[in-house]
């Protein structure tokens, strides 16, 4: 349901397991590519992709509501750990949002380094105040780490959904596309940057987002 493959220096983890929710099965898989990029000792990027009609639709309530889930408070600190991972990922990483961005797969969104969106359909959307889930410190240093001001109030506050074409313009992504083109788009830019010196690119992460890698680190 997860599969990691190539296209030049480009690894692509393409998530292909329905709404893509994060459970401990999902979140043990983006850590387990996550690690085989690490590995890579040559230039190296990563795009990360869904399938279907979501890129990621946060996390699986469902899941966290049964039996399953025997920890609740401990598998909220890993998602917000893997949050932290991405954001200071040591390689350029870029998301290629096929479709639906909703809540933490939102926070997943925001916390590569840029985003293709497609431009006709699908939405962002942090809708944690319709669904009375306050964010954490952390979630919350990392959205505001990544949206200008106006919008990181207006879109946790409001709940509002951004299509693709307005998540452009007002800076939560980077570009939108069409459909056909959101992958190859994202995949270009990762790997117009792939040959980044790791060292240096991790160290300049570390800094820029300090704060909120620090309190997603934290589990707070």
């Amino acid at each position: 349901m997860f599969d990691l493959s190539r296209q030049g220096s480009v690894f692509v983890l393409t998530m292909n397991a329905g709404e893509n929710r994060f459970n401990r099965t999902s979140v043990a898989a983006i850590n387990a590519a996550l690690d085989e990029v690490e590995k890579e000792r040559g230039a190296s990027a990563l795009v990360t992709t869904g399938t279907g009609k979501f890129y990621s639709n946060g996390l699986d309530l469902d899941w966290i509501g049964s039996s399953e889930c025997t920890d609740r408070p401990a598998f909220i600190v890993d998602v917000q750990r893997l949050l932290a991972r991405v954001l200071a990922f040591p390689r350029p990483i870029v998301a290629a949002a096929n479709g639906h961005v909703f809540a933490a797969g939102a926070m997943l969104l925001l916390a590569h380094d840029f985003a293709v969106m497609r431009s006709d359909r699908g939405f962002f959307c942090l809708p944690e105040v319709d669904i009375g889930i306050p964010f954490s410190n952390g979630m919350t240093a990392l959205i505001a780490s990544k949206l200008p001001q106006p919008v990181f109030h207006e879109a946790c506050t409001t709940g509002k959904r951004y299509g693709g074409e307005d998540a452009a313009r007002l800076g939560i992504v980077a570009e939108a596309a069409s459909e056909a083109d959101v992958l190859p788009r994202a995949v270009a830019r990762a790997a117009e940057l792939a040959a980044k010196d790791r060292s240096t690119l991790a160290a300049i992460k570390r800094v820029l987002y300090a704060s909120a890698i620090a309190a997603l680190e934290s589990g707070i």
